[in-house]
């Protein structure tokens, strides 16, 4: 069997103007980015209304086992064009940091990937240096500010704005800056995160428009003054400049599926820090074009789903039509206690035990949030009857069908049950709800959260997150919906916590909000803004010969 980057390579792409005009996107709206890459201009499409059904793409929380997720998606757009539906796919771009660090490429894999995958992987088309300058003129202006007098009178203690870089880098995650004489700049402790973890993505995600955008740009809050006030990049008159960077990166990117059905990239906010999505601007525009769209969201349900259900469908009025959970036999064994080097053999009891993940997923899907869903199984050779049939028995329990997904090894012909089943469901009558109301306490809308999505049993709060949510309601950012930030490991906050645990608490250590993104930003636990690499990167595998050939990305 090839590797990825191998069935990539040996796949002979349409030039991308062939796929716009399959996706109907006039050629006049196109910035090529070479052969095989594109930006839409969106302005053109703005006045049309959307007509399209939204599809989500989510899973359980993920395992070392691994669950497939994105290659789901595509392999679900494709086995759409197989039965002759008019589908596009909305993913969101990989971040150099898990490229380069353990997790390795996202852009699908076997024969459900997008391509060129080693240019979406690396630079693509240069929409996160494009925000990461974004980011980084904020913070230059902002310490300006300060040398050059501090008219603003900010609280140089106070200060809640980093660089970044996407990279995974650890050395940067606490750094005093500013040493070396008056003429330096002011010495303070400070650090970087990963663009991924920039609030200008979550910005350039959720924003519909340029306009939109540098109105959120002009929101976002970098420090406080002496009084407690805080002081936005608009006192710092940033917001125009940094918004004429970002001026291509709002622009979506078409490119292709190995199968030459069109795909939409753009964005990658994380899930466990931010929320999870592509690009509102991408999917508002697949809406208008196609009659099906396909996208997912990050990590698990409990994280993905949920930020994509009560933060972006919210902010963009979007109702979504059903929802695929992906799940994998190897990864419920591993939350039923297996070791992963033993997942590959027939294990009813640990099946059974680790199940409840799953179910609790599902019943978030179709009682919390009231939409359709069925469960995707990302088969595996070692996969037995009797496991597949525990799983579908389980589940219909629940009311809800499971669809083998084979998408790997097959493309788009191993999606097709998968397929029939999703538009069954799209034509199911539903009533799509949120798991909150924007007008409760922040302390309300967090409980919410975690009693009717995690399942636990209450929440805990820091004397500063205390402090800083009765602040952020006095401010009057208290109806902001939530952005929790967990480990995608478990429902809970403790990653050891795998299957459906019960009982448990949640502790909540700081709160901010993020006034351009508009959300408040709920963490718990030890959540990295900016990532280290493993042992062993997979930038050790990456090469490049002599006629340019990439080799090593998966």
């Amino acid at each position: 069997m090839m590797t990825d980057i191998e069935i990539a390579q040996s796949t002979e792409m349409l030039p991308i103007r062939a796929v716009a005009e399959k996706a109907g996107i006039d050629e006049e709206l196109l910035e090529y980015y070479g052969k095989v890459k594109a930006k839409i201009d969106i302005t053109p499409l703005r006045a049309k209304p959307r007509k399209g059904k939204l599809i989500l793409v989510t899973a359980i929380n993920p395992t070392p086992a691994g669950e497939g997720k994105t290659t789901t998606s595509v392999g679900l757009a494709d086995a759409m064009a197989k039965l002759g539906r008019n589908a596009l796919l909305c993913l969101r771009e990989p971040s150099l940091g898990p490229v380069f660090g353990i997790k390795g490429g996202a852009a699908g894999g076997g024969y459900a990937q997008v391509v060129p995958m080693e240019d979406i992987n690396l630079h693509f088309t240069g929409d996160f240096h494009a925000i990461g300058a974004a980011n980084n003129l904020l913070a230059a202006m902002l310490d300006n500010h300060i040398q050059q007098g501090n008219a603003l009178d900010i609280d140089v203690k106070n200060i809640t704005w980093k660089r970044c870089v996407d990279m995974n880098d650890r050395q940067l995650r606490h750094i005093i800056d500013g040493i070396g004489g008056r003429m330096q700049g002011v010495p303070r402790e400070d650090g970087f995160d990963i663009t991924v973890a920039s609030e200008v993505m979550a910005v350039l995600c959720l924003a519909s428009d340029l306009m939109d955008l540098k109105a959120r740009l002009g929101r976002i809050i970098v420090a406080y003054n002496r009084k407690g006030e805080p002081v936005t990049a608009h006192d710092l008159k940033a917001e125009g400049a940094m918004a004429a960077l970002l001026k291509d990166a709002i622009q979506p990117n078409l490119v292709q599926t190995l199968e030459h059905n069109p795909a939409i990239v753009h964005g990658g906010p994380f899930a466990n820090i931010a929320h999870g999505c592509n690009s509102v601007s991408a999917t508002d525009t697949a809406l208008k074009l196609a009659d099906y769209v396909i996208t997912e969201a990050g990590f698990g349900a409990d994280l993905g789903a949920e930020k994509f259900l009560d933060i972006k469908c919210r902010a963009a009025g979007m109702d979504p039509s059903a929802v695929v959970i992906v799940a994998t036999v190897k990864a419920l064994k591993y939350n039923g206690g297996v070791p992963k080097t033993e997942l590959g053999a027939e294990n009813l009891e640990a099946l059974e035990k680790g199940l409840p993940n799953l179910l609790k997923h599902v019943e978030n899907i179709t009682r919390v949030f009231g939409l359709p869903c069925v469960v995707a199984i990302n088969r595996f050779t070692q996969d037995t009857d009797a496991e597949l049939e525990l799983i579908r028995s389980k589940c219909a329990e629940l009311g809800v069908n499971v669809a083998m997904s084979e998408v790997w090894g097959k493309g788009g012909d191993g999606g097709i049950e998968l397929a029939e089943e999703v538009l069954r469901l799209c034509e199911q009558p539903h009533e799509f709800h949120f798991a909150y109301e924007l007008n409760q306490p922040i302390k309300a809308k967090i409980e919410e959260i975690v009693r009717k999505v995690y399942g636990g049993a209450g929440v805990n709060y820091s004397k500063d997150a205390a402090k800083s949510i009765a602040t952020l309601e006095s401010l009057g950012y208290g109806d902001l919906p939530i952005c929790m930030a967990k480990t995608q490991y478990s429902l809970s906050d403790d990653a050891s916590k795998l299957g459906r645990p019960e009982g448990f608490t949640i502790t909540v250590d700081t709160v901010k909000v993020s006034a351009g993104a508009g959300f408040i930003v709920v963490q718990t636990g030890n959540i990295m803004t900016m990532p280290g690499l493993p042992k062993v990167p997979a930038a050790e595998r990456i090469d490049i010969d002599a006629d340019g050939k990439i080799t090593g990305l998966f």
